[in-house]
């Protein structure tokens, strides 16, 4: 193959436009650079060095002086809204919206902030104007989810139906849960009014939203219970066990009571103790251990508490089993029990907590909407101590 030498010309041609790009993309650098305000880089150095309040300072003095800065205006802003200086951040996305030369997109987006700003500084209202601006544009579904939450710290329940529904809609994620637990919200204040047909009407909606809505189960049998139905609400919270079974210790006391009510004890216990087996829970077998001491006396109630420490080896179970024991020893023995039960009980008080799936926030009660994250249903029916033992 014959070598062109006509390559060793063009080599040096090919070298010398490169470093002529080079020195032209250096120069325009360097020119905007020097554009640049020096209390940006002081800014940047300040940011480097961890100290934001100066880089703040230094970054709103350079907003000052290059108003045409649109970046670092909604990045200023946000960061005031993180860091809960929410007045400073209205402000900032406020003065966007009065520039008549802000882009359309760019309009969107100052709104898009505003309205984030209302929502974390409590102004609802102005949040929901702000955020409803904002139906029609790229942005509805991130507006939709902020309305969501804004509807649901209002408890505008029936606003939060469409708005969850919408959702769903648009992202094609199931909101069914969500949207269960709003009927039954609104089930629960038409109780508390007095307006039982509402009620009921709300409920049945919850379980067309989501079959599997054991809250709406368990206020249907509440309703029954408090009009005298007792056989209606016990039919109700049997309905549980085709649900999610697990929610079965939730009711046991209030099953009992409507068997109570009926002349029908025995037969209560005895459902509640089939239940234990199968589905172990503490709150379970508290209601199962009290009526068993109230029917068949202390030494019954010590055999089954035993069994039951057996298979589910709790703290909390052997609480129980203590207080029985007390019971049932001699007088002489019950001083030692007593001191060994009380310093079990201070513990089994720590660990006797519902837990968050979402987000680890414990609480005493039980929840259906956490009130840390915001999560519906986020609660297992269990206590800390049993959660843990789920494998």
């Amino acid at each position: 193959m014959e070598f062109e030498y006509w390559w060793l010309l063009a080599l040096p041609l090919f070298f010398g436009l490169g470093w002529l790009a080079a020195r032209i993309d250096i120069k325009h650098l360097l020119t905007e650079s020097r554009s640049l305000p020096r209390s940006y880089f002081r800014g940047l150095n300040f940011l480097l060095n961890e100290q934001p309040d100066k880089a703040i300072e230094s970054f709103i003095e350079v907003v000052r002086v290059e108003p045409e800065t649109l970046e670092l205006h909604f990045a200023l802003g946000s960061l005031f809204r993180r860091r809960g200086e929410t007045d400073r951040a209205i402000r900032m996305h406020k003065n966007l919206l009065d520039r008549p030369d802000l882009a359309a997109d760019q309009r969107l987006n100052a709104l898009f902030e505003l309205g984030q700003d209302y929502l974390k500084a409590g102004l609802l209202d102005r949040a929901e104007e702000m955020l409803s601006r904002l139906k029609d544009s790229p942005l509805r579904r991130e507006a939709l989810g902020f309305m969501l939450e804004i509807y649901q710290k209002e408890k505008d329940w029936a606003k939060a139906i469409v708005t969850a529904l919408e959702l769903e809609k648009d992202t094609g994620e199931s909101r069914q849960r969500e949207v269960a637990n709003y009927y039954c919200e609104l089930a629960a204040l038409d109780s508390t009014h007095s307006r039982e047909s509402d009620a009921r009407a709300n409920l049945e909606r919850a379980l067309a939203a989501n079959r599997k809505c054991v809250r709406a189960n368990i206020l249907i049998g509440e309703l029954h219970a408090a009009a005298g139905e007792h056989q209606e609400a016990i039919e109700a919270w049997k309905r549980i066990e085709e649900q999610q079974p697990e929610y079965l210790g939730l009711v046991a006391g209030r099953l009992l009571d409507s068997f109570r009510a009926l002349g029908r004890l025995d037969e209560g216990v005895a459902l509640l103790r089939g239940y234990l087996g199968p589905y172990p829970s503490l709150d379970l077998l508290d209601v199962v251990f009290q009526s068993t001491i109230e029917q068949r006396g202390p030494e019954e109630a010590y055999r089954l508490v035993k069994e039951e420490l057996r298979r589910n080896p709790t703290l909390l179970g052997l609480d129980k089993l203590l207080e029985a024991q007390i019971l049932v020893v001699p007088p002489e023995r019950r001083n030692d029990l007593d001191l060994v039960r009380n310093l079990v009980h201070s513990h089994t008080r720590r660990v006797a907590r519902y837990r968050c799936e979402r987000c680890g926030f414990k609480a005493r009660q039980f929840h259906w909407y956490c009130p840390a994250c915001g999560g519906w249903e986020t609660y297992p029916p269990k206590r800390t101590e049993e959660f843990d033992l789920t494998p």
